[in-house]
């Protein structure tokens, strides 16, 4: 499996003596960053996180097929999932930034023992996955959805949450081949998962009847076989030999809690992110199924300027930590400066021909053809331009969030985005959404602007979160941080 394509990444260029990554020095004498080393890391990330997103439209074609009900009540609860499998998963949210920093500074036995610290943490952890999903009514009861959605929700919730530690094993070993400058080994295994999940979709949703939990299953079990194809490349003669792969397994319990130190807090920042739009979006599906299902449409969409914007991002996390680790701070601050702002300005330009695309995409997610179908696409295409509206602040945000990550800066981030989130965003959403007497509280003012309202404070709140992120790198703080 060690015969992989690979990329002349810059972490190769990295290996060289004297060269730092994405480096150059031009006929002047003049150190400059290599555009063309940085595009070899991102664009095996950014075709990975084109995956993904072939990935998750799939779920929502096969969502739209069972019905808009089900469209909707996915929407409902899957950044909920995803805020709470980063904040459990958190000893693998830190391996990519590890194994970067440890790559640089030629540490390879350690970048290895990373991943089986995180699968480790991962076994640990998955008694509270389980426990999690168990709890799924008790979690999804106070929002207040009709009855039949909050029913798929919870149906889709245990399944998915309980065998979520398996995916977050997956992000593990993903994370280390990021790490050091490995991006298309990334991809394979991307590729295996989502075929996998496309078919087993079929499968267990309609073949075996699971219906809107069948997709959930099919997932987990698409995600083992990704993880056992992953540890079989980890396995391989190159990485026993320069990484020690073979030899890292046992667990080494100062080591896992040194991770979880830094993952716990790294996975809450997006958490917390997660969490603000999880509430957004529950409050869209409150409204109704069209208003749900229309948000949840949308949200999908963008995730072709997100998904990407992400991989230009992760990108980002092995050039700082690389060069982190070399003991080139200032050269982080430059490479990590040029990574943000591609990120910002691809998801700005894509953001927009999403929007000019919308009227004939959006009507491809709403098979099922029901009575809701046709005002979802309607409000659906309105939304969109909103959606645009905020593309360029949240490449700003991922670039800057996932540059501090790679350089350990995990804390002070964190405690930026939590209150952003559940302070500023989520009262402003519930007070643009809802009429006076609507959603879940009454001493907010309320305007009644329905899914509109709520797009307004998402735009708002991803210009100041960007805004914000972005500031806090330029700061250069995490120049002082020892990992």
């Amino acid at each position: 499996m060690d015969a992989l394509p690979q990329s002349a990444t810059a972490a190769q260029a990295a290996a060289a003596p004297g060269r730092l990554p994405a480096q150059r020095v031009d006929a002047d004498g003049r150190v400059r960053v290599d555009q063309r080393a940085v595009l070899a890391l991102a664009l095996p990330l950014m075709a990975n996180s084109a995956v993904q997103i072939v990935l998750n439209l799939t779920d929502m074609w096969f969502m739209g097929r069972i019905s808009t009900k089900a469209l909707a009540a996915v929407g409902a609860v899957q950044w909920l999932i995803m805020a709470a499998v980063l904040v459990l998963g958190g000893a693998g949210t830190a391996v990519q930034t590890l194994v970067a920093q440890h790559y640089g500074a030629r540490r390879y036995e350690r970048a290895g023992e990373a991943v089986w610290t995180a699968i480790w943490g991962m076994a640990c952890a998955a008694p509270v996955f389980v426990a999690v999903g168990a709890a799924r009514h008790l979690i999804l009861a106070p929002f207040g959805f009709e009855p039949d959605i909050e029913g798929l929700a919870a149906a889709f919730w245990m399944p998915r949450i309980g065998g979520a530690f398996v995916g977050a094993a997956v992000w593990a070993t993903l994370g280390f081949f990021n790490g050091i400058g490995r991006p298309r080994i990334t991809l394979w295994i991307t590729i295996v998962t989502t075929l996998t999940n496309a078919l087993l979709n079929q499968v267990f949703i309609f073949g075996l009847g699971f219906g809107i939990a069948g997709s959930a299953w099919a997932t987990n079990c698409a995600q083992l076989i990704g993880l056992l194809f992953a540890l079989a490349i980890f396995l391989g003669p190159h990485y026993r030999e320069q990484y020690h792969s073979q030899r890292s397994w046992r667990p080494h319990l100062p080591r896992l809690l040194e991770q979880l130190r830094l993952g716990v807090p790294m996975g809450v920042l997006p958490a917390a992110d997660l969490m603000g739009f999880a509430l957004f979006q529950m409050m869209q599906t409150w409204l109704g199924t069209v208003d749900g299902a229309a948000t949840q449409m949308v949200m999908m969409l963008t995730s072709l300027s997100y998904m990407p914007g992400f991989g230009i991002a992760s990108a980002a996390t092995t050039l700082v930590g690389q060069s982190i680790g070399a003991g080139a701070r200032d050269w982080a601050y430059r490479v990590g400066t040029r990574t943000i702002l591609l990120a910002a300005c691809y998801m700005g330009g894509i953001g927009l021909v999403i929007a000019l695309a919308g009227p004939w995409v959006l009507p491809f997610f709403a098979g099922s053809h029901d009575a809701d179908s046709l005002a979802a696409v309607a409000l659906g295409r309105h939304l969109l331009w909103l959606a645009a509206a905020f593309q360029f602040f949240d490449g700003l945000n991922m670039g800057s969030g996932m540059c501090l990550r790679g350089a350990g800066d995990v804390k002070v981030p964190a405690a930026l985005v939590l209150p952003l989130s559940l302070l500023l965003f989520v009262p402003l959403a519930h007070m643009l959404t809802f009429q006076p007497g609507q959603g879940w509280v009454h001493f907010l003012p309320q305007f009644g602007y329905g899914a509109t309202g709520g797009w307004v404070a998402v735009v708002a709140y991803v210009l100041v979160l960007g805004s914000a992120l972005f500031l806090r790198w330029r700061s250069r703080a995490w120049q002082k941080i020892r990992l």
